[in-house]
């Protein structure tokens, strides 16, 4: 039975009849329109309120989740609980009216009274499932019901396409008043009802002064019996199922296929759910939150009782409206008797008929009805209203009957509008602002109180919409404020500039035009072009702007432009004009000819006999040639430049026109324009191939400009980088999209402002961490002050998800036209995109794409690219490049190109090959606009999202992981051993290959492999120091040797592609188990992200994700489970080694400790625990350092334990030993011993191989030379023992990379150069970008230290050639900050000091450098040193307090102390100055302490103490302590020759003689600037020119005559 019913509602036929009531299905098709039937019968009218404010509730909510789906639910779940009770009792649902009904009892006259019966019990049991219904929270459902009987006629109307029905009579009308009557759960008869019922059985309350009356209960006999009474009633309904039929509440669920019956009912049904029905991929499409305009059509008849009378009426509207929405594809959605009149509910913009100037067409349509419906004979009163904003669209009843409809607020305040404001065209606010029409077509009308409507807004008559010259009205208007800047528009105005110059120079026409899409700001360039062409004297700008309107009305751009021209504009009547016009066309005009000027400029000239015989032709003529004379006359005396606003818009007879005119009178003209439809006329075509004519296409505002913008319009210094991020991403540089969303986050209250604290005052946490990170360039600071001195800061909300919230209502319209425009095959294919999100492979949507073939997806995709749909790539760092960078403003020459139209016609065969080629070449896609994946993605219901979310997720997890040259391991190590996050089941080998991936070993393997243990090498005993060195060499040499000769199973075949797969893969992974609400897969791949990003450098992206991983956990209930507390360790360790990066050690501190809690690693807190575990840990490091076990006979979860503790502690002895505190020291050491027995405990190569390097780093750094040998010597040994391929090489790399740079650290400057080098070549061999660029870095610091240049310059090409190729920004900066270090201390140029200076500015907010300590505090320092040496003190300053930000930011990393160590000579040459000014005080004792607390931390490392002692003794021959700078001089020169640092001890020899001695040089006066006039480029002395030993004589002497020589 259910298979048959199943079969029976998947029909076509079924499924229409679902949309309509019985009296239609089994109606007679009469072919006569009108065509009016009688009958008597039942009325029940059911209002439910409540679902208007839910729906304005969902429409308004802030994020995507809001679901139309869960509103369908909602509704569906009351209204169909009401539809099925009116057909147990026999009625048929005749309309939907939003949220009420209309159903209908049909029966003889004589069966009313059992029947009113029945319904009434109907309306009582109706109003008990309310009682008995638990109501939604938030909620409040009412229900009213009036009942009426009598006589019914049922009017049918329409064209060869749709028919529409209606019924009206006294009982309709009964109905509705009766139903007005009812409060809350009352059922109210009207009088014709209760005269016609059978009184005996009902109770009754009398309403005062009616004669409705309202139900109380029924009251049966007691021997009544209701079941008999019943079947009795329905034996006399003609379509009441019965029998074997019974059990379906419809007959119409029944109907057996007709052809003829399907066509005839598919009349009575819109387009859009025929299309449904057909198209199956679309089921549930239909139902969602939308954009619309409604427009409410009301028209009172003369004769309101005569069907026949005003069917003829009805029927003569309906088809002039149907053919007036179909030009705008709007559409009837109802059509109902309504208070005493016919009512039209029309909308325009419903799923898949959205197109550009909704409004603006629905204003029109409005207009023109009006107009007709006025002239129409019986039609005595016509009122319209409309209204725009989001309404729910959907489905609405019970599966066997229900209709489209629409629900909302905006339809109740169209409703309301039309009978309130009888006889006019009104319309709401939002239609007012969003029709761009000027406001001369609108008034503004007197505020009413309208029932159910709490606050409507302004309410505005719309006047019509044919243009009337109203002088002075159509000008260009800015809605800015006077001061507001033009931004991001520099080479905009450079064009305008150059064409200016141009045409004044060759006093020939010039035509300037800027093409952009609406929203681009065309507007306000044309603003500045309007101020800057008035500024020279005898220049007269004219600026117009036009509408839509303006192109239907001939001859209108001139007819504006010559009433400015002459001066009419400022005339206030008409005889003003007439008589300036007089005046001014006397002497070019006959005057009987004077009366050519009525029509055009609404004056009054007598009709002369001569005129009236001319030709409409002629007449143009004659005036063209009359404002040609005019016009040759005004250049004479002044230049006139024309600004035309929205040019697409000038009318065919004014293109033609202004054609000419630049042919024949020097005429400067500017206009701004949105692509043409279709091809412009020959007129304008010409204008654009014109040898004058530059045309220039505007592109979007870049990043920056976005956010000067913002900070601008939000009057703030700084906001914070994830609203950066959000607006920068959504409005793809489009000034009006980011305004938009502005706008949005106000609505939603999720901006907060403040006044701006310094940075030394802001208390760290994590929350704010990264806050207002954002700042405007600097010339933008003046106009984001909100008074004098007064800084204000933008904050988010706690909380809020911006990537979720969902687009504005105005952008998502703009998304909904372009989508509505595609084919249906299309817009499923965006859909789909959509659930991937932003960014997608072809792969995975042609996975989840219903029915497709991959020639067909290619297809179509290549379509969608071409019509900026999408964007493709052919790797992650393409599609990085290109976020980086808007398209720019271009100029297109159309001299040398056949014009095209803008996106109407068609793609050329070969265009569509050529496309779907390099689709399949990047096969990695991405939307253009972030709006339009989140428009598509709301389209989808809630289930259907889950079954896609899920085809995803499956299909990315096998991908899931690093890359196959990094080994397909966890980024977080061995942490899948930890949580279960496989949606799909595994088999054993694949378990077995992923634990492989780890260095995991079965057991098997292991017993082998502990059965058969190789020879351990040992390091010979008593060896010397060089023996040692050239063993060491001697390996790596061996290494690389093998590396090279055989590459086939050493050498990966691709370069790492971890960054492509976290962008990919991993990161949509995590975001569709969000979907699916798998919260602890996703908290996985989260952490998996954050890690990632860590590894990556980029501290910001880690901090993000660990935000979205801390709103997961939080989720999560199972807090006792193991892989939820090593979930939470790992959240901590994550932003323990964040903190750490950013140079917030206290924080770190806490959250490291916090991970080792979770792991059941208490670190101690105070001296006692400190001692016993100390102890506990040595005899623990004894113990492991004897053992000889086997890597891999640990499980998985014990390894990824260890290996996260060993982290953990890594960082915190590096933190422990930044502090000076005595007792810290201890800290620190058992720090690095826990780290060391953790890793050894892990019996893994490489973790046991990177302990002994931190520990051997450790003791370096605290002096242990002993204990230090020995680790780097186990090292070795190690290493010696291990294969020479696959993960055993990247350990050989990673330690070779390692021992340089602690060498470098110690100031053991060859050996660093030495070790280096190996490990340059060895990650080069690698292919691993992130390894190479860091050994690149370090080594350039080596060679620069050993003045060794050739080869410095060499690393530098290298590091060059690398940043620029993988558009790798920390390579570049630092390829910079050794430019800078050239200049500063080698003598010479490699790259000026302009172009380092330059890439500072462009990228000093980026958030790889900005979110790092070290780089961006090293660049400031220079430059600020740079200033300073040259004594432009304003400029030090500036880059001197903004390299101060990142001081306090202490890492113990090398380019940290790189940084610092510039920072403090900036800080002593700024004291040089001040006591030369005498505003030293305590300045230099402070200075002396700084210096001397960097050379006492532990973490520093010898090699920066030449330059801190040389820094030392400067502060204290300044401070005249003679004896002091004697010591800490020659102690730095015994320590650069100790380390080999040829650089400092050649400027420390220059400083001592300097100094010293009396010599020449005392005398020389401003050394530096001679000598940085006379500094050589590298060039130079690559070619000979310039010797390399007068090149190390270009120092900066640091001055010291100043005082009186203390020696």
């Amino acid at each position: 039975m259910n298979a048959r019913r199943a079969e029976l509602q998947d029909r076509a036929i079924v499924k229409i009849a679902a949309h309509l009531p019985d009296l239609i299905v089994y109606g007679d098709f009469s072919p006569e329109r009108p065509s009016v039937k009688c009958f008597d019968g039942v009325l029940m009218f059911v209002d439910i309120s409540g679902f208007t404010a839910m729906t304005e509730k969902f429409s308004t909510a802030m994020y995507m989740d809001r679901g139309a789906e869960q509103l369908v639910e909602i509704l569906n779940y009351y209204i169909s609980a009401i539809v099925e009770k009116v057909l147990i009792f026999g009625g048929d649902i005749l309309k939907f009216a939003g949220d009420a009904l209309l159903a209908l009892w049909k029966v003889e006259r004589k069966q009313l009274k059992n029947i009113i019966t029945v319904v009434i019990k109907c309306s009582l049991e109706i109003h008990g499932l309310f009682e008995a219904k638990e109501v939604e929270e938030g909620l409040d459902i009412r229900v009213k019901i009036g009942l009426a009987a009598g006589h019914i006629t049922m009017l049918v109307f329409g064209d060869d396409t749709r028919n529409y029905f209606l019924v009206t009579g006294q009982a309709v009308d009964d109905v509705r008043l009766a139903q007005n009557m009812a409060q809350m759960n009352d059922v109210i008869l009207s009088p014709n009802c209760w005269q016609l019922c059978d009184r005996n059985m009902i109770e009754i309350e009398r309403i005062p002064d009616q004669r409705a009356v309202k139900v109380s209960f029924l009251k049966p006999p007691p021997t009544f019996n209701f079941d008999e009474f019943f079947n009795k009633c329905m034996a006399f309904m003609d379509y009441y199922p019965s029998g074997d039929h019974k059990n379906f509440l419809r007959l119409a669920c029944m109907l057996e296929s007709d052809p003829d019956l399907e066509l005839s009912l598919q009349k009575y049904v819109m387009e859009i759910i025929l299309k449904q029905i057909d198209d199956k991929q679309l089921r549930g499409y239909l139902s969602e939150l939308r954009p619309v305009t409604i427009v409410f059509v009301n028209l009172m008849f003369k004769e309101q009782d005569k069907a026949e009378v005003i069917g003829s009426a009805i029927q003569a509207a309906c088809v002039h409206i149907t053919s007036v929405l179909k030009v705008f594809r709007g559409q009837i959605n109802k059509v109902f008797m309504f208070d005493k009149g016919c009512s039209f509910l029309c909308v325009f913009g419903f799923p898949g008929e959205k197109v550009p100037d909704e409004i603006t067409h629905a204003l029109e349509s409005a207009v023109d009805i009006f107009d007709f419906c006025s002239q129409v004979h019986k039609i005595r009163t016509v009122s319209i209203g409309v209204a725009s904003g989001i309404v729910f669209c959907g489905i609405v009843g019970h599966t066997v009957r229900h209709e489209y409809t629409v629900i909302g607020q905006k339809v109740n305040i169209a409703a309301r509008m039309m009978m309130y404001y009888p006889g006019i065209v009104t319309c709401d606010s939002v239609t007012y602002d969003g029709s761009n029409l000027p406001a001369y077509f609108f008034k503004e009308l007197p505020k009413k109180v309208m029932k159910g409507v709490a606050d409507a807004g302004p309410v505005y008559q719309c006047l019509g919409l044919n243009e009337k010259v109203m002088f002075g009205m159509a000008c260009l208007i800015c809605n800015r404020s006077e001061g507001y800047p033009l931004l991001g528009r520099v080479r905009e105005i450079d064009y305008f500039t150059s064409a200016m110059e141009d045409f004044l120079i060759r006093s020939c026409s010039r035509v300037l035009m800027f093409e952009g899409l609406p929203g681009y700001g065309k507007s306000q360039i044309l603003m500045k072009i309007k101020c800057l062409a008035s500024e020279p004297e005898n220049h007269r700008a004219i600026a117009i702007a036009l509408t839509k309107i303006s192109f239907h009305q001939n001859f209108y751009t001139i007819q504006i432009f010559m009433a400015n021209v002459l001066g009419l504009d400022t005339c206030k009547h008409y005889k003003e004009r007439q008589t300036s016009l007089q005046n001014k066309v006397k002497m070019l005009l006959d005057d009987k000819f004077h009366c050519l000027l009525n029509d055009i400029f609404h004056v009054q000239f007598p009709v002369s006999r001569e005129m009236s015989k001319m030709s409409p032709l002629r007449k143009q003529k004659q005036l063209e040639a009359l404002f040609m004379k005019i016009l040759e006359k005004t250049v004479r005396e002044e230049r006139i430049i024309f600004i035309i606003d929205e040019a697409q818009f000038v009318d065919g007879t004014s293109w033609a026109f202004i054609e000419k005119l630049i042919r024949s009178v020097p005429i400067f003209i500017i206009m701004s324009l949105s692509p043409f439809p279709d091809i412009p006329c020959a007129a304008a075509s010409a204008i654009m191939k014109n040898r004058n004519t530059t045309y220039i296409t505007l592109g979007t505002m870049q990043p920056q400009e976005i956010r000067d913008k913002v900070c601008v319009d939000l009057s703030v210094s700084s906001i914070p980088r994830e609203l950066d991020l959000y607006l920068v991403e959504g409005s793809c540089g489009i000034p009006f999209y980011c305004e938009e969303l502005l706008k949005n986050l106000d609505h939603h209250k999720v901006l907060l402002f403040q006044q701006a604290e310094t940075e030394e005052k802001t208390n760290v946490t994590w929350s704010n961490l990264f806050k207002n990170s954002v700042r405007p360039t600097e010339d933008m600071e003046p106009y984001t002050n909100i008074s004098e001195g007064r800084k204000e800061v933008c904050y988010l909300v706690s909380g809020v998800r911006l990537k979720n919230l969902s687009p504005p209502a105005s952008l998502k319209e703009i998304s909904l036209v372009q989508l509505d425009s595609m084919s249906l095959s299309h817009q499923m294919l965006v859909r789909c995109a959509a659930i991937i999100g932003l960014t997608f492979t072809t792969e995975l949507l042609f996975e989840i794409l219903p029915c497709w073939n991959m020639k067909t997806m290619i297809k179509a995709l290549a379509t969608l690219v071409k019509s900026n749909v999408f964007d493709c790539f052919r790797s992650s760092k393409d599609l990085q490049l290109a976020l980086k960078q808007n398209v720019t403003t271009f100029e297109v020459h159309y001299r040398s190109m056949s014009l095209k139209s803008n996106e109407g016609l068609a793609l050329s065969e070969e265009e569509l090959r050529e496309m779907e080629g390099e689709v399949i070449e990047c096969h990695m896609l991405r939307f253009c606009r972030p709006i339009m994946q989140k428009t598509a993605y709301e389209l989808w219901l809630k289930d259907q999202k889950k079954v896609l979310h899920l085809k995803c997720a499956r299909f990315l997890e096998e991908s899931a992981h690093r890359c196959n040259h990094c080994g397909n391991g966890d980024f977080i190590p061995y942490h899948h051993f930890i949580v279960d996050i496989r949606l799909n089941t595994l088999d054993i080998r694949t378990v077995k290959n992923m634990a492989k991936s780890q260095g995991y070993k079965a057991e098997e393997e292991v017993s082998f492999s502990k059965s058969e243990l190789p020879k351990k090498y040992k390091f010979p005993e008593n060896r010397s120091d060089a023996e040692t060195r050239n063993i060491i060499l001697h390996f790596f040499d061996n290494v690389i040797a093998k590396m090279e000769s055989s590459q086939d199973d050493i050498i990966p075949l691709e370069s790492c592609q971890c960054e492509e797969l976290l962008q990919i893969v991993i990161l949509p992974l995590a975001q569709h188990l969000v979907a699916l609400e798998e919260n602890n897969k996703a908290l996985y791949y989260f952490l998996e992200v954050a890690s990632a990003y860590l590894i990556l450098g980029d501290n910001y992206k880690a901090y993000m994700y660990l935000d979205e991983g801390e709103r997961l956990l939080k989720t999560l209930t199972n807090e006792h489970s193991w892989s939820q507390t090593f979930e939470h360790a790992t959240f901590y360790s994550l932003k323990g080694q964040v903190c750490f990066n950013m140079g917030q050690m206290v924080l770190a501190k806490k959250m490291l400790k916090k991970a080792l809690k979770f792991l059941n690693r208490m670190f101690p807190s105070n001296v006692i625990t400190l001692i016993f575990q100390m102890h506990v840990e040595k005899n623990r490091l004894s113990h492991l350092m004897a053992l000889h076990p086997q890597e891999g006979s640990l499980p998985g979860k014990k390894l990824a334990q260890l290996h996260l503790q060993a982290s953990c502690f890594s960082l915190l002895w590096k933190i422990y030993s930044l502090n000076l505190f005595f007792h810290y020291k201890y800290y620190g050491q058992l720090a690095a011993m826990m780290q060391m027995n953790a890793s050894l405990e892990t019996q893994n190569n490489f973790q046991i191989i990177k302990a002994f390097l931190d520990y051997s780093l450790y003791h370096h750094l605290t002096g242990y030379q002993g204990v230090w040998f020995k680790y780097e010597t186990l090292v070795m040994e190690q290493l010696l023992n291990l294969p020479v391929k696959g993960e055993a090489i990247k350990i050989m790399a990673y330690a070779a990379d390692t021992l340089g740079h602690i060498k470098l650290l110690m100031g053991h400057l060859d050996l660093a150069i030495e070790l280096g080098s190996r490990a340059y070549k060895m990650w080069s061999l690698l292919q691993n970008p992130n390894k190479y660029h860091m050994v690149l870095c370090r080594l350039s610091k080596s060679l620069f230290l050993k003045s060794r240049y050739k080869h410095l310059v060499q690393v530098l090409e290298l590091l060059w050639d690398f940043s620029v190729t993988e558009e790798h920004i920390f390579s570049k900066a630092f390829f910079y900050f050794v430019c800078l270090d050239i200049m500063l201390y080698s003598g010479f140029i490699y790259r000026t000091f302009e172009e380092c200076l330059e890439f500072v500015h462009n990228n000093e907010d980026n958030r790889i450098l900005k979110f790092q300590s070290g780089l961006l505090l090293g660049l400031y320092s220079c430059i600020a040193v740079w200033y300073a040496r040259l004594q432009q003190w304003h400029d030090f300053h500036r880059f001197s307090n903004k390299a101060k930000t990142f001081v306090a930011r202490r890492t113990p990393t090398f380019l940290y102390y790189e940084g610092i160590s510039r920072y403090m000579e900036g800080q002593v040459l700024h004291l040089q100055k001040q006591i030369e000014e005498r505003k030293a005080q305590n300045s230099g004792v402070k200075l002396l302490k700084a210096l001397e607390s960097l050379v006492a931390e532990d973490t520093i490392g010898p090699v920066f103490y030449p330059r801190l002692y040389h820094l030392m003794a400067y502060v204290y021959i300044l401070m005249g302590d003679a004896h002091s700078c004697d010591f800490f001089l020659n102690t730095a020169l015994e320590l650069s020759e100790t380390q080999g640092n040829l650089l400092e001890k050649c400027w420390l020899s220059m400083s001592k003689e300097w100094w010293y001695s009396a010599s020449e040089f005392m005398f020389m006066g401003d050394h530096w600037l001679q000598t940085v006039l006379s500094l050589p480029t590298w060039d130079q002395i690559a070619s000979g020119n310039v010797a390399l030993q007068d090149v190390q004589r270009n120092k900066f002497l640091m001055r010291v005559n100043i005082l009186d020589n203390p020696f």
